[in-house]
């Protein structure tokens, strides 16, 4: 294939597409650009299926290259290391987007890698990731159902944007990235300040006419031959054997409530099923699971569009029962169990200092973080021995989620300048532990004290769908996630939504569906959120007693030298003698932390001391420092040292200064002149 260019736009922005150019030996591959930002995007397959797999073994990795932007990277070893969380959640974006187009029985090894080679650090790369993908896929001959194509939708001051800058998305009150086809939504995430679910609604539709616009011209781009797909050939008579056999027995485990006997008793009848046909069909094991799991899968099905009934009993908009209890942990700053059915959440939370902050170095430059969320799945969660490793993508995905949900509500760093970690241990799970930790997390901060500006609650939405009817779930299980074809996460406050996540089974979602699907979610959100403020109702009056204390002032920038002193001299010595810690930031910033406030105070005397400008005809409380002739010199701020001329000792003639003060005594002296040397006149207070 020769070098060829092309380019569409989407909002007014061209995005400019190269292919045939660069690693020509994948199966695809394309440059994606969009300003000088550039995305190289290869699509790789194994020529055969993955022998023994029983689902699409598809690999996505997203990597930034710090060539991309001029910088060698930080620490010892000076090349890319493993991928950052940031990295792990692009990556996902572009596998949620893509999966649910591949065909069900497609088990080839597949890759696709997406690597960022020149960043301008003012058009973001997630978006032409994605769209890469699509194209080299399409320009592949690797099987893939329908093109993708995905837009970020952004809201400043009421108005929609379509790929904001990575600018004016520090500035949005949304951020909500879709994928999709021409036809219908594929993959959904956002986060938002509290928005309606009308004015969500709104953003998705825009988004959904941009991604049709991107498909179209995808489908426009040429494309190899496909290999084939290996679809499992099932002897009829097997079939007809094993459906004799187990019909009936499906429709009694599939509505058995407990998931570990549910779980068991299919087992088990599973055995016995392959036991009793081993002989009259050997060596056809995998069929007859086969056939057992499509009957189980549609027994459960029918039961919801038939009869509006759930596996667990439920009606469709029922919510499985819910306790709360707060203040579990003694020594946590905050601490909550969340339980759901059978999902529960342990939720902590910890308050640090800015210290505590989490430094993120990301291409577009270095940040500090002081809101971190982590989302722990052990596998006693569902009863399986798993050794315990670091947190895989899925664990980092779900806490993001969380994270961004809860984000909306906390106070603002200038009112409430702690570092805040959540720590959501999922102690068992059967579905929405994501959400879980979302509940959970906000009863937490609730126990913590954290003045947050509300209540927040997490629920997970299901869809089940044939040619004539559709059903939508509330509160889904895990059952009904993995037999469904959506998991709709809905976070948000009494107000509005502040994370949204959607992923499909099925080749595309209407908007029509996902309307109803956030109304079901709203009414759900309400009824979850009496539950979790019959627990408690607003944030704890006082922080815990464990909790560090912190203090924030501001001093002029020219003032930092000095408090800092000369090689630090000056802020160790604070430190020292009060034992609280000292933060100063760039722009003048400090922040004081101690145990306890006696601490705390002292340590913030002494830095208002330091820092505090003299101002004439204002009093102080000095110390007399020395004694001379001529008058007495007093410290009236720390290191701020003036003299009281033995002429304004007192209000008669004073013959020796010793008459009148001594060293070492506490005097109330006024600022009566700052000299052009810079030298204090003062004056006792008489």
């Amino acid at each position: 294939m020769e070098k060829t260019e092309t380019s569409f736009n989407v909002a007014g922005k061209e995005i400019k597409v190269e292919f045939g150019h660069l690693a020509k030996q994948a199966n695809g591959s394309c440059v994606v650009r969009l300003g000088d930002t550039m995305v190289l995007v290869n699509a790789v397959a194994s020529a055969t299926p993955k022998e023994g797999t029983d689902f699409m073994p598809l690999t996505v990795d997203y990597r930034e290259k710090t060539y991309s932007v001029g910088k060698i990277p930080g620490g010892f070893f000076k090349r890319e290391a493993k991928a950052k969380n940031s990295e792990i959640l692009v990556s996902r974006l572009i596998d949620r987007t893509i999966r649910p187009l591949f065909s069900d029985f497609w088990r080839n090894d597949t890759q696709i890698t997406a690597t960022v080679i020149s960043h301008d650090c003012v058009n973001e790369a997630a978006i032409i990731s994605i769209i890469g993908a699509s194209v080299a896929l399409k320009l592949s001959n690797i099987p893939f159902e329908k093109t993708v194509g995905a837009v970020r939708i952004g809201r400043i001051d009421g108005k929609l944007i379509v790929n904001p800058t990575l600018e004016e998305q520090e500035k949005s009150e949304l951020d909500l990235v879709v994928g999709g086809t021409a036809d219908a939504l594929t993959m959904v995430e956002a986060g938002a300040n509290e928005l309606s679910e009308q004015e969500m609604l709104d953003a998705l539709n825009l988004a959904k006419e941009e991604v049709s616009k991107i498909c179209k011209f995808i489908d426009t781009l040429p494309s190899k031959e496909k290999l084939p797909v290996s679809e499992p050939v099932i002897d009829e008579n097997l079939k007809k054997m094993v459906e004799a056999e187990v019909i009936s027995k499906a429709e009694e485990c599939v509505t058995i409530k407990d998931k570990t006997e549910r779980d068991t008793t299919w087992a088990k009848f599973k055995e016995e099923i392959q036991t009793k046909l081993a002989e009259t069909f050997p060596e056809k094991s995998k069929d007859i699971d086969f056939v057992m799991e499509d009957i189980f899968y549609n027994k459960a099905r029918q039961l919801v569009l038939t009869k509006n009934i759930r596996t667990d009993g439920r009606k469709l908009t029922e919510i499985r029962p819910i306790t709360c209890e707060v203040g579990y942990l003694p020594r946590a700053h905050g601490s909550a169990i969340f339980t759901r059915g059978q999902t529960q959440s342990l939720a902590s939370v910890t308050l640090g200092t800015p210290e505590d902050m989490q430094v993120m170095d990301e291409l577009t430059g270095e940040y500090k973080e002081r809101f971190m969320l982590h989302y722990n799945f052990p596998g006693f969660a569902t009863g399986e021995p798993k050794p315990e490793r670091s947190p895989g993508r899925r664990e980092i995905g779900h806490g993001a989620l969380a994270r961004r949900g809860l984000k909306a509500i906390l106070p603002e760093e200038k009112d409430f300048p702690y570092a805040i970690r959540i720590v959501s241990d999922i102690l068992e799970s059967n579905g929405s532990s994501s959400m879980a930790s979302v509940c959970g997390g906000c009863l937490a901060l609730f126990d913590a004290g954290v003045p947050v500006k509300s209540a927040c609650a997490g629920i997970a939405m299901g869809l089940m769908q044939d040619d004539k009817n559709y059903a939508i779930l509330t509160d889904i299980m895990g059952m009904e996630d993995h037999l469904g074809d959506m998991d709709f996460k809905v976070v948000g406050t009494r107000k509005g939504i502040t994370a949204l996540q959607m992923d499909i089974k099925t080749t595309g979602l209407t908007t029509e569906i996902m309307a109803q699907a956030l109304e079901q979610a709203r009414v759900g959100r309400m009824e979850i959120l009496d539950k979790m403020e019959a627990a408690i109702n607003k944030p704890r009056e006082e922080l815990s007693k464990y909790a560090p204390k912190i203090s924030v002032l501001t001093i002029p920038q020219s003032k930092i030298g000095g408090l800092i002193g000369p090689g630090g001299k000056n802020i160790r010595n604070i430190q020292e003698s009060t034992g609280a810690k000292i933060d100063i930031e760039e722009d003048g910033t400090v922040f004081i932390s101690a145990d306890n406030t006696a601490s705390l105070e002292c340590a913030r005397n002494i830095v208002e001391g330091l820092t505090a400008e003299v101002e004439v005809g204002k009093t102080y409380k000095g110390k007399v420092t020395r004694i001379m002739a001529f008058g007495a010199f007093v410290e009236f701020l720390p290191g701020k040292e003036g003299l009281v001329h033995i002429s304004k000792l007192a209000k008669t003639r004073v013959k020796k200064v010793e008459d009148v003060v001594s060293v070492g005594e506490e005097i109330v002296v006024k600022v009566d002149e700052i000299d052009n040397q810079g030298r204090i006149n003062l004056s006792k207070n008489m």
